[in-house]
């Protein structure tokens, strides 16, 4: 079992290079669920290992991973699992068991969405995962988390799969105590953090944690 993170490119957005360098440290070991291999290129760095079917990397990048000699770890393009499901799957068969997945947010929808969802597998729900692109921020909560962010951050909770129940906050501007969310409910969207630090509690249920790190959001909206 390796102690070192492994943070997987996904193909979604990426929109600001330097956050998404801010968010990656000494060790990391960078794998890319295909064309997640474009953004790795772009920050100026290699991959560890490519998986996936390959339909949409350009020729040419394959060929400079190839010559670098990238390991690429090649899927049929007739599937049952997307890239990123795959790509999470052999960074578990690795041994690694702490994850960030960069760029699994942004264009479409549904893979938006069943990137999110990926993070509610009951394996990776025990290990230290994480999306985050350097400008937002997502991961669930069950028990207890510590955030760090700026003061002004937006902070949105929401409750997945179900009901959420006895959620505590410290640090938001509109605290909650003992609260009960429901899925059809907006209470919890878009708060804001007063410290650098914010403190959330559930007693039971999955709350998904939405960070906006609100002074890059501007700059990548200008």
């Amino acid at each position: 079992m390796t102690g070192n993170r492994a943070v997987i490119f996904a193909n979604g957005s990426l929109p600001d290079l330097e956050a998404a360098r801010n968010i990656l440290f000494p060790g990391d070991v960078f794998f890319a669920a295909d064309a997640g291999a474009i953004h790795i290129l772009r920050l100026g760095l290699l991959p560890e290992v490519v998986i996936g079917d390959q339909d949409s990397l350009p020729v040419d990048v394959v060929q400079k991973l190839d010559a670098a000699g990238v390991r690429m770890v090649r899927h049929p393009q007739d599937k049952d699992l997307t890239d990123l499901e795959l790509s999470i799957n052999f960074a578990l068969e690795e041994g690694y068991r702490k994850l960030l997945i960069v760029a699994g947010l942004g264009g479409r929808l549904d893979m938006t969405l069943s990137n999110i969802s990926l993070l509610t597998r009951p394996d990776l729900l025990e290990l230290e995962v994480s999306m985050d692109d350097g400008v937002e921020q997502v991961l669930f909560v069950q028990k207890k988390l510590v955030l760090d962010g700026q003061i002004g951050d937006t902070i949105s909770l929401l409750p997945w799969g179900g009901p959420v129940e006895i959620v505590n906050t410290s640090g938001l501007r509109w605290p909650l105590n003992r609260a009960h969310l429901e899925v059809f409910k907006t209470r919890s969207v878009s708060n804001e953090m007063l410290a650098d630090q914010v403190e959330i509690e559930v007693g039971s249920g999955l709350l998904l944690c939405i960070h906006q790190r609100n002074h890059l959001t501007e700059k990548t909206q200008k």
